[in-house]
């Protein structure tokens, strides 16, 4: 480990990313099958947002990847999700401790029935600035 405290939260940031892609079978047991990804939303150039959805073997596996690329953050950015129910936060980029801002969401947002992105319910998130987040459905309704 490096002593420098800049290198060191990206060095926790890739550990933990590691982690992450090990311990959540969404990231990896669907990888060569096309049921294992889906776009949520790739079109908002104006924002530089993006979203996706990882899908693991049972219904329960469910993982949203969002993305801001840009340094402003989107407080209240709404996106859709197939499942009602409580989303964890359980990685973001911007957490201070790996040398972000500090914004997020809490540790996760409750999904409400408002259809957004052809899905049917959706989140209002906190996209902070330059950042990856990752959420994991805590159960609910899902659809296919």
């Amino acid at each position: 480990m490096t002593h420098e405290p800049r290198h060191a939260g990206v060095q926790h940031w890739v550990k933990d990313l590691n982690h992450l892609y090990q311990s959540q079978p969404a990231l990896h047991e669907r990888d060569f099958s096309p049921d294992g990804f889906q776009w949520v939303d790739h079109s908002d150039a104006d924002n530089s947002t993006l979203f996706f959805l990882r899908r693991g073997r049972h219904s329960n596996d469910l993982l949203l990847a969002a993305f801001n690329f840009t340094p402003v953050p989107r407080h209240g950015y709404r996106v859709g999700v197939p499942g009602g129910g409580y989303w964890k936060e359980l990685l973001n980029s911007d957490f201070q401790f790996y040398g972000g801002s500090g914004q997020g969401n809490s540790g996760g947002v409750e999904a409400a029935p408002i259809r957004w992105h052809h899905q049917p319910y959706s989140l209002r998130l906190t996209l902070p600035p330059l950042s990856a987040s990752f959420f994991l459905s805590q159960g609910g309704a899902t659809s296919p």
